[in-house]
């Protein structure tokens, strides 16, 4: 029996198109409850499949800054949030919590 070969998920790779990254960036913003580290990890998800030498131009921090920032262990200011929301094409909303 031949063996089967697997590799880790990379979620990056599968979102090859802006709505891809808009749609995934959504859907973890509804998953992470109050986890910010879900939120931060998404958004380096995100960056990874934009590029992420494009994101660190466009937000004016190091590439290596931004690997750390966005990964699970990150703990990446407010401001560096909302600049890669924006170097990403992405908006941040607001709407009534459901009950």
């Amino acid at each position: 029996m031949d063996k089967i070969r697997t590799r880790p998920w990379d979620s990056a790779e599968h979102l090859k198109t802006a709505d891809d990254m808009a749609d995934y960036f959504e859907a973890c913003l509804q998953e992470a409850g109050d986890d910010p580290a879900f939120i931060a990890h998404a958004l380096g998800v995100i960056a990874r499949a934009h590029g992420m030498s494009q994101v660190a131009r466009d937000t004016g921090l190091s590439r290596e800054g931004l690997y750390k920032a966005l990964s699970h262990d990150g703990n990446p200011s407010f401001g560096t949030i909302l600049k890669v929301i924006k170097a990403l094409g992405l908006q941040l909303h607001g709407a009534k919590a459901h009950a």
